[in-house]
């Protein structure tokens, strides 16, 4: 959206600084990845992850269904 950008690009611009410095950054979600890519800053993130909501649960400590079914 444009309404957005700026404070989108400044946002994407300060985690790239971040992960330039060492920091660690992941972006997960489809709205977040699409960002990254239109203003070209994907490679300057550590990991990209299109799957927003399971990267979530994931972080929450979930077991994912793709796991759960695995370890069964």
């Amino acid at each position: 959206m444009e309404t957005f950008s700026k404070g989108t690009i400044q946002l994407g611009n300060s985690i790239a600084k971040s992960t330039q410095n060492g920091a660690f950054s992941l972006v997960g979600g489809g709205d977040s990845v699409a960002a990254v890519k239109q203003f070209g800053l994907e490679p300057k993130m550590s990991y990209v992850s299109t799957g927003g909501g399971a990267m979530l649960e994931m972080l929450e400590g979930r077991t994912l269904p793709g796991i759960a079914a695995i370890l069964n």
